[in-house]
Parts: structure tokens; C-alpha cells; sequence
């Protein structure tokens, strides 16, 4: 913040406003100083600017703010309780994660964390600088590290496998993803092989087919298209935006039940809405009762959406709309569509298998999970 202050003359260069500004007066406009725009503005920026947007970008690492949410949530004994909201997804009744936000930890690739963790812990910064090129991201890399277990204890961690996408494998009866997850195939590179008709024996996991596997899988399974390949970085991998229209009709020709699964969770939600009856598809049991759509799943959780009607979509057709908390978080009419329940309808029996879990593992010291993943102290 020093350095800012003394290349900018700014009050406050942590200020998004006074940034911007300065950033102005000296040839540089920008509507916004998000990732992605400094991102994109260091690829044209001049030196002096560049220096000062490179320091905007670890200033603003929302994962070094962990250190204060630590100092504010620790107890006197050292624990940090409340880390865990019940129920904190409304819609797939998922936990949250409240105060440290343990559900977002960055991962840490430096090579000598031992000696990073030394340095920031003997308070050597004139050090850390001299040995780092960005003592933020040193110090973001070092979050998992401030969670320790008691003396004479460890950590032990466990998690369940590609859980997103077996659910919704089993669900829909795509029997070829559940027999590479049986053999303990890589299902990036399954995905690849039965996208391209590739033997799997032929794709490794720096292979470019695997790449685009991996991609597609993380952006097709919920009904994404091109739109949700760029969020997840096709661009920045290297892909053309030529290219991703084939990579959707690509996955989807090789998971047609999982499509057929979308389109017949459409049509059951809009019967059991519309006709104010019970419907049921793939295992899951659809129902209109007291003004509400119910989703009962395996475990026999139920779902439910406030005050279900049957609307029209931008495409002419008719939907599924609720009442609920929207993207603005105020309550709003919310549409939705078959592949939009079934992401959470997979995400809620996740989060069923992982409470059955919990439950199995409940003589045990667990001090945290996140999503797929038990960690017990013993």
C-alpha cells in the first residue's frame, strides 16, 4: 500500500474511485478495476502504470482478507468455531461457509512452503521480499497453512470423487461414465475419448483433448453452452470461439442421457406445476402442494419452491417460475428450466451423501467439510 501511495499520490490507492481517476489523468480509462480488467488493461499499459495496476491486482486478493476474518473469529483456545451456516444454499440445502469462508481456500504450489511459513512467522518481510516476487500471493498460498491440528494430533482428509458428475451420471443412466468411475478411469480423459472417439489409452492428462474433456465436463452438464465454455476459460486455454459450438455438440452427442435427463425433468416439473399433480422421472418425485413445487429425492429431502407458476421464457416457451432470493439477492420471480433443477438436484443429493457421510464419521473429531470433503482431527 506504501508503494502505491508513493507512485500514485493518492490518499487511498486501495480506492476504486481515486484509482480509476488517477488511472484517467494518466491516458488510461477503465469502467471498472475487476480482475479481468486489470487483466486485460496490463496488456497495453505502459511501465509506470503497469507497476501500479500489478499492486492494484495483489491488493485486492480477497483471499489475504482471510487473515483478519482469522484474527476475528478465533477464540480464546485457539479453535475457530461458526465456520458453517446449515442449510446456507436455500435451493439445494448445501452448508455456507460464514466468517473465514473456508469453502474458497487458495491452493498453495510454492515449492518452499516451509520456508515462506518461517519467514512470515519470525515477521521477516524485508526477507519475504527479497526471496518473492508478490509477498500477497506468498501470503495467499500460506492460508491452508495457519490451520493447524492440536499437538500431538493430525489432520486427516478425506473426499468423494468427481461427486457432480457421477450423480448426475447415475441419475440419468449414462452407463459409460459410471463404468470409467468404476475402473477408476481419469473422467476428464473419458469424457475426452468418448467425445472425440479416441481410444483413452491415447490421451494423457497434458493432452489438448483432455483439456477440452475437462472444460467441457465443467461447463455442459447443467445445459451450458458456448457462454458457459468462456466462463470457465476455454478462451484463455486456447480454444477459438470457432471451436466451441463443436465442443457442446461434442459432449452432448457423447452423454444423450443426461440430456434426455434435462428435457424430462422440464416436462415433469411444467406437468406438476401446471396440472397440480404428482409426476416422477429418473427417481425423483415431482409434486404441487400448498402452493409450493416439491422435489423429493432418494434420501427423501424435499426441495421446494414458493409459489410455482408456469411462465414463458425469452425463447417463446413455456417454464418453470418461483418466488426466491435471485442474482440480485432480493426476492424476486426466479425462472428455471429442466437443466437448471436437475444442477440442484445433483448438488442436493451431493450434499445428501456427504451429510450420510458425516453421519458415519460422527464418533470422529470432524473439524471441517467442504462440499465433497471431511476433514477429521485424530
Amino acid at each position: 500500500l506504501r508503494k502505491m501511495e508513493t507512485l500514485t499520490a493518492l490518499d487511498n490507492p486501495n480506492s476504486v474511485q481515486q484509482l480509476k481517476e488517477w488511472l484517467a489523468d494518466n491516458g488510461l480509462k477503465t469502467e471498472t478495476l475487476d480482475k479481468k480488467a486489470v487483466a486485460e488493461l496490463l496488456e497495453s499499459a505502459p511501465t509506470p502504470l503497469g507497476e501500479v495496476l500489478i499492486l492494484r491486482q495483489q491488493l485486492a486478493k480477497s483471499s489475504i482478507k482471510k487473515y483478519q476474518a482469522m484474527e476475528n473469529a478465533v477464540c480464546s483456545d485457539g479453535r475457530a468455531r461458526g465456520m458453517f451456516q446449515f442449510y446456507g444454499a436455500n435451493r439445494t440445502g448445501r452448508f455456507s461457509g460464514r466468517n473465514i469462508q473456508l469453502q474458497n481456500l487458495p491452493q498453495n504450489h510454492i515449492p518452499d512452503l516451509e520456508q515462506a511459513r518461517a519467514l512470515v512467522r519470525s515477521g521477516n518481510f524485508t526477507a519475504l521480499e527479497m526471496l518473492y516476487d508478490s509477498v500477497p500471493e506468498v501470503l495467499s498460498e500460506l492460508i491452508r497453512t495457519a490451520f493447524i491440528p492440536e499437538e500431538g494430533y493430525k489432520f486427516i482428509v478425506a473426499d468423494f470423487s468427481s461427486i457432480e458428475r457421477v450423480v448426475l451420471a447415475w441419475l440419468a443412466g449414462e452407463k459409460w461414465v459410471l463404468d470409467a468411475y468404476s475402473a477408476k478411469k481419469d473422467l476428464y480423459t473419458a469424457t475426452a475419448s468418448q467425445m472425440f472417439n479416441v481410444p483413452i489409452e491415447e490421451i494423457n492428462k497434458k493432452s489438448p483433448l483432455r483439456q477440452k474433456g475437462k472444460v467441457a465436463d465443467l461447463a455442459c452438464g447443467y445445459g451450458g453452452s458456448t457462454g458457459a465454455l468462456v466462463a470457465m476459460g476455454a478462451l484463455e486455454m486456447g480454444l477459438t470461439e470457432d471451436e466451441l459450438k463443436p465442443l457442446v455438440n461434442a459432449w452432448r452427442a457423447a452423454n444423450p442421457r443426461i440430456v434426455r435427463f434435462w428435457w424430462d425433468v422440464d416436462r415433469a416439473t411444467l406437468k406438476a406445476v401446471k396440472d397440480r399433480t404428482i409426476t416422477e422421472t429418473h427417481g425423483i418425485r415431482f409434486s404441487y402442494e400448498s402452493g409450493m413445487l416439491l422435489i423429493t429425492l432418494p434420501s427423501g429431502r424435499r426441495l421446494t419452491y414458493v409459489k410455482p407458476r408456469i411462465g414463458t421464457n425469452q425463447f417463446d416457451s413455456e417454464c418453470v417460475t418461483y418466488e426466491g432470493v435471485g442474482g440480485t439477492k432480493k426476492w424476486e420471480r426466479i425462472q428455471s428450466y429442466g437443466p437448471k433443477f436437475v444442477e440442484n438436484i445433483v448438488q442436493a443429493i451431493s450434499r445428501d451423501l456427504l451429510c450420510f457421510a458425516l453421519e458415519n464419521l460422527k464418533y470422529y473429531s470432524i473439524v471441517m467439510h467442504i462440499h465433497d470433503e471431511i476433514v477429521i482431527e485424530a
